[in-house]
């Protein structure tokens, strides 16, 4: 058995052989997926310096209290009735 063959055949597995997790099914077109956003915020929490750790953890916490703002002022503009929009007859002379 050549190398090569080796390897493609332990290609995807871990060292301890393992097999590798399923990948996650593809997102819907026109979905947004939260967990991209969640990941990079947590990136920037960890690659924050130990001295600016506290300072970070709260300037995400307001980003995130923010969103849920915009998503609550949004789901509740979904739950008004549309208004109808005044129209004014205006004569011609």
């Amino acid at each position: 058995m050549s190398t090569e063959r080796v390897f493609e055949e332990d290609e995807g597995r871990d060292p301890l052989g393992s097999e590798p997790p399923p990948q996650p099914p593809p997102p819907r077109a026109g979905s947004l997926d939260p967990a991209a956003l969640f990941v990079l915020l947590d990136g920037l929490r960890r690659a924050a310096p130990r001295e600016l750790e506290e300072q970070v953890t709260k300037l995400i916490r307001e980003f995130l209290l923010t969103l849920r703002s915009l998503i609550d002022w949004y789901l509740e503009r979904l739950d008004r009735p549309r208004r109808e929009p005044e129209v004014e007859d205006i004569p011609i002379d």
